[in-house]
């Protein structure tokens, strides 16, 4: 089994990959993510790696996700180590916004509540309905020049 299916969950392992498109996905983990180098170990030439990722563009993104997927909790541990840190870390801020975006691309992000309750008691939060609009008419006239009537 390659590397690459324990990223890719059950559905997407029903495809069958060419060698050369199972090593370039092989690849793309070893590559730090660059396409082009992931392409070149696979043995593709050097102008092909575009059509390989458009080949291969659903597994790349699901591969993306799952790597996401796999820091998230690094990202956390990270906001819980930048926040109770009773010394100054270098880059804090940089690092606490990596770790945040992570956690919002993968859903864990901050969630914006709204509460609404309405209390329809002794008639305090009754509705107010407006009468439908009534169809307004423009009357205009308009006269067409007679050196255009010619045409």
């Amino acid at each position: 089994m390659s590397e690459i299916t324990q990223y890719i969950p059950s559905n997407k392992k029903q495809r069958t990959y060419t060698e050369k498109q199972q090593s370039f996905l092989d690849n793309l983990v070893h590559a730090g993510g660059d396409a082009k180098v992931a392409a070149e170990l696979a043995g593709y030439a050097e102008n092909v790696y575009p059509s390989v990722v458009r080949a291969l563009k659903e597994e790349i993104i699901e591969l993306a996700s799952e790597i996401l997927a796999q820091s998230a909790p690094k990202a956390a541990m990270k906001l819980v180590e930048v926040m109770e840190s009773e010394t100054a870390i270098p880059q804090s801020n940089v690092k606490v916004q990596a770790a945040q975006t992570i956690l919002d691309r993968i859903g864990l992000g901050k969630m914006d509540r709204v509460d609404v309750n309405h209390n329809i008691e002794n008639n305090t939060g009754a509705l107010f309905i407006l009468p439908a609009k009534k169809p307004s008419t423009i009357e205009a006239e308009y006269e067409i020049p007679e050196d255009e009537t010619q045409r």
